[in-house]
């Protein structure tokens, strides 16, 4: 019986050794799955193919801005074409639905006309393509009817309540002749364009609004041309010669070419007349700089660009806007020859 009991003992033994042996076996394949499972939880490549219209290259604002875009979309592994309208509404059009035939899958446009926004908001919602405009703003109304659509850019009367201010705070708040009022000349760029509408207005404004009388001498559309400042500000000055204190320009280039025709009139900026932009190009800023501007305003492209390729990606990952939230605004800055140096490359 002792040794039936010893046999039946060992023969226990053998098989629990071999169970074991048999479990060691069939986990050697589990050890490899979680380096497979690894491999497949990698992120996708970023990219896309993206379609930008801006309205004319020759702008020296947009170019910048374009420029920034363009850097930051390929830097982030996008397909980017970049088109040149022509400053031609029809052509930026045909441009458009183009890029809807090579089926882009987001847009970003600069309109040559505010007053064509509508119309391309309708085509790329029947299209069903992701857009971000930047820089002309259309009408909350026209944005509402597409939820995969924003704008991007600054509000427009922050910029001209900001060249009011440059004046301000000048010693004589732009009074140069001491006669109790400031009397100016305006060069404004696109009348049709809601910027140049805002910054017309609101650069007065602040001064209305504390108080100082003014009196407009002339204004007249420079459509945001180097060459048209020029000729305007040479115009006005013959015409009104010491009468002009304040030259106010709705953009820097036009701005240079004030400063040109003043410097051939024989006047001095912040001596005997006062002069104001907007953009902080970066020959603004050196005449800034130099005390041959009064001041500029900073529009901020590469903040703009950013912003514009932010939401763009949100669209992407299916955001929507709601009406009446479709405006995404980067705020402009005030510069003087007290800051110029902090945005002066």
């Amino acid at each position: 019986m002792k040794k039936f009991l010893a046999l039946l003992l060992t023969l226990v033994m053998v098989l629990s050794l071999a169970a074991c042996g048999g479990d060691t076996q069939t986990e050697e394949p589990d050890t490899e799955e979680p380096a497979d499972q690894t491999q497949t939880e990698e992120p996708a490549a970023q990219g896309g193919t993206i379609g930008v219209c801006i309205y004319k290259f020759d702008d020296a604002f947009m170019t910048t801005y374009r420029n920034a875009l363009q850097e930051i979309l390929e830097g982030k592994g996008y397909t980017v074409t970049v088109v040149d309208g022509n400053n031609d509404q029809a052509k930026q059009n045909e441009q458009i639905n183009t890029f809807i035939t090579q089926g882009v899958d987001a847009l970003i446009i600069n309109p040559v006309m505010t007053s064509a926004a509508a119309t391309i908001i309708d085509t790329v919602k029947t299209a069903g393509i992701p857009t971000v405009l930047i820089n002309r703003e259309p009408t909350a109304d026209e944005m509402a009817v597409y939820d995969k659509l924003v704008y991007v850019g600054c509000d427009a009367s922050q910029s001209g309540t900001m060249q009011g201010e440059l004046i301000l705070d000048t010693p004589n708040k732009g009074d140069i002749n001491g006669d109790g009022k400031v009397s100016y000349i305006m060069i404004q760029g696109d009348p049709e364009n809601i910027d140049a509408k805002l910054r017309t207005e609101y650069s007065v404004k602040a001064l209305t609004d504390a108080g100082v009388e003014v009196e407009q001498l002339n204004l007249t559309r420079g459509d945001w041309d180097r060459e048209k400042g020029q000729t305007i500000c040479a115009n006005d000055l013959a015409q009104f010669g010491d009468q002009v204190e304040v030259v106010f320009c709705n953009n820097d280039d036009m701005a240079i070419g004030a400063l040109q025709s003043i410097q051939a009139a024989g006047r001095k900026v912040n001596e005997d007349i006062y002069l104001v932009g907007v953009d902080a190009l970066d020959a603004a800023l050196n005449e800034v700089q130099a005390g041959n501007m009064t001041g500029t305003v900073l529009n901020d492209a590469n903040g703009q660009a950013a912003k514009a390729v932010e939401c763009m990606e949100g669209l992407l990952a299916g955001d929507t806007y709601a009406a009446g939230e479709q405006s995404v605004y980067v705020d402009y800055v005030k510069v003087t020859p007290e800051n110029v140096g902090d945005f002066m490359k």
